[in-house]
């Protein structure tokens, strides 16, 4: 609590150092263009010390966020006009008065430039994978683009009309909410080593299924590659589906139940997916594939196979409603073998069963004659053993242990690196479980014990820690039954209960640390491109001004980059900075533009202009700033307290 204090204190006096630098370079300029500087404040508010040197005021506000400077002339004075005042601001030339207003926007500029060169010598910034990878790590499979084959391990190469950079990219296009959206790149097959197909769509976009009240859209692609790597922040407790399986501290998962695996959604999908991963014989040819596993209940069964299968729960010693229990859709002879495909009574399920693996490196339906040699890596050689091994939800994993692989790499390289496991060996461990000589290796590739995964609510946890979690979803069910509309409340207990139902396997995990170094000048330059893209898309109303950070969210961001690290918020505070001077050029009358454009404007005129012209412009522009500076804060604090409540 008091580390997150002096955080926000560090944030907040970092953001008045970046206004003070600002009127501290108009105050220079001021000065050696022979203009009378009355006062200079460090902080706003009521003056808590005060002393004057060389005619100007200095002072110490009781607010320790930012300072202004007040110039002589500023202002009309008793019946004199501003530009009768000889000392003053507007009365000095055009080109003078345009030093100063520039004076401070180029300090803020300078700043910017001069922190990320310090950051860039002194070895760049950890960052995570996800920030800058190109391959997709989820796609939504209700989306367009999946219907289109893309799939998690594909590669974005362009984006929106853009070369794509990262994920950034993705976040920009979403909150401008373009009707379509455009997305080129390469599909990689991993079933044929990894062969590459070009494709490039362009697709509508809709409503982002994970954007709550926010309204973000897409085109299907939800969640960028991430390394999934276990780090270990406390020993695994008794009765944590992985404690007995062989994990080690820094092993990567990188194969799950049939598929390469590229993000944490992706891996949650595969352990909650109802199927079950066979080892098959087909002739001469023995082979891996997964098949669902449904209860006994969905599947159009005739009376004499529901006899059969009852014989076999009292072989195999299970008890409970025969309807209950889990099956494949096959029928089965006592010994295994494929003898038909059943139905479903639903033939929505049915189809969904039986539509193709797009992500295994091996699938195939099972066929008439078909031998069943093993259920989940385990070896059944008859029905009721097949039977009494599909009731228990099982997990098989292999995890990459290359300790090369898992460490801090330049951000350049780790995309290249991402699929260096070895897809040729992970083929050869794939093809031999079930078998009589299963290899629980292939060079840095590990085989972990079958792991049964928990529901969330039954991992074990610290006492401490379970009441905590006891309370918050109290706190959410309370929330949710609150909802007026009954239609909303139910679709929400519903997906309440879902997620405290979903199986997980209690092991945190981390994605890779990439060293973000590059030099200066790009640095600059993408800060820059951002700014300029969130200023076009405000003033075409592309973007909503909401998703705009004001002081309160500004002070937020420098104050969670403090938590990160020293050179985290010192980018922070570069990217404010840069900000501070590009937003101060725009022509707008209350900014340092809008005092260049009225001293170009009396340059061109040769007239100057008079207080009550000033004030016409100025005035209006105030209370349009005034009025988005409390919109803007408003959101800042509405999105802080959403985090909370």
């Amino acid at each position: 609590m008091i580390e997150s204090i002096l955080y926000a204190i560090l944030a907040i006096l970092g953001l008045g150092f970046l206004v003070c630098i600002h009127e501290l370079g108009h105050f220079w300029v001021a000065r050696r263009q022979g203009m009378r500087v009355e006062a200079f404040s460090i902080g706003f508010g009521k003056a808590i010390y005060s002393w004057e040197r060389n005619g100007v005021k200095w002072q110490i506000g009781s607010l320790p966020f930012g300072g202004f400077v007040k110039i002589a002339g500023m202002q009309k004075e008793g019946s004199r006009e501003p530009y009768e005042i000889t000392d003053g601001f507007f009365g000095k030339k055009p080109w003078a008065r345009i030093k100063v207003a520039l004076a401070g926007p180029l300090v803020n500029i300078f700043f910017a430039l001069l922190v990320f060169t310090c950051i860039w010598a002194l070895g760049g910034r950890n960052k995570q994978f996800s920030e800058f990878t190109h391959r997709i790590g989820w796609v939504d499979p209700k989306s367009a683009l999946y219907e289109k084959g893309v799939r998690p391990g594909d590669v974005i190469a362009q984006y929106d009309g853009r070369a794509f950079h990262g994920f950034r990219d993705l976040l920009m296009a979403a909150v401008m909410g373009d009707d379509t959206m455009q997305i080129a790149g390469y599909k990689v097959d991993y079933a044929a080593g990894g062969q590459k197909t070009n494709f490039d769509y362009t697709l509508k976009t809709y409503l982002d299924p994970r954007s709550g009240k926010d309204k973000f859209s897409t085109i299907g692609v939800l969640v960028p590659a991430q390394y999934l790597i276990y780090e270990p922040s406390m020993p695994l407790m008794e009765g944590s589906p992985m404690k007995d399986s062989g994990l080690q501290p820094r092993d990567r998962i990188v194969w799950t139940n049939g598929e390469v695996v590229f993000s944490a959604k992706q891996l949650s999908t595969l352990i909650n997916e109802s199927s079950a991963f066979l080892t098959v014989q087909r002739g001469g040819e023995i082979f891996q594939t997964k098949t669902p596993r449904v209860p006994l209940d969905d599947l159009r069964m005739s009376f004499i196979e529901k006899a059969e299968i009852d014989d076999w729960q009292h072989e195999a010693g299970l008890k409970g409603r025969l309807q209950d229990l889990y099956f494949i859709p096959y029928n089965l002879s006592p010994d295994c073998v494929v003898e038909s495909r059943l139905s479903f009574i639903d033939e929505l399920d049915q189809i969904k069963a039986f539509e193709p693996c797009q992500r295994c490196t091996s699938f195939k339906p099972l066929q008439e004659g078909d031998k069943i040699l093993a259920i989940d890596g385990a070896p059944v050689h008859t029905a009721y053993q097949f039977l009494e091994a599909i009731q228990t939800r099982k997990v098989l994993i292999i995890v990459d242990r290359d300790p090369a692989l898992v460490s801090t790499i330049l951000w350049t390289k780790a995309d290249g690196q991402f699929d260096d496991f070895g897809i040729a060996g992970l083929d050869q461990m794939v093809a031999s479980l079930g078998t009589d000589v299963t290899k629980n290796s292939v060079g840095t590739l590990r085989l972990l014990k079958p792991i049964q995964p928990l529901s969330y609510s039954d991992i074990p946890l610290p006492p401490q820690q379970k009441v905590r979690m006891a309370e918050e979803m109290a706190v959410v069910r309370k929330e949710i039954e609150a909802i007026s509309d009954p239609q909303k409340r139910n679709e929400q207990l519903r997906e309440f209960e879902r997620s405290q139902n979903r199986l997980v396997l209690g092991i945190p995990l981390k994605d890779r640390d990439v060293r973000y170094n590059p030099n200066p000048l790009q640095q600059f330059v993408s800060v820059f491109e951002d700014t300029w893209r969130t200023l076009s898309g405000l003033l075409s109303g592309a973007l909503n001004p909401k998703y705009v950070s004001g002081p309160v969210g500004i002070v937020h961001v420098v104050h969670n980059s403090w938590m990160v690290g020293a050179k985290e918020a010192l980018f922070w505070m570069a990217v404010i900075s840069l900000n501070l001077g590009l937003i101060n050029l725009l022509p707008i009358p209350v900014l340092d533009g809008g005092h260049i454009m009225f001293s170009l404007l009396e340059s061109v005129t040769r007239r100057p202009l008079r207080s009550k012209t000033m004030e016409r412009l100025i005035i209006p522009f105030v209370a349009l700033l005034i009025c988005l500076f409390i919109y803007i804060t408003y959101q800042d604090i509405a999105r802080l307290f959403s985090k909370f409540f």
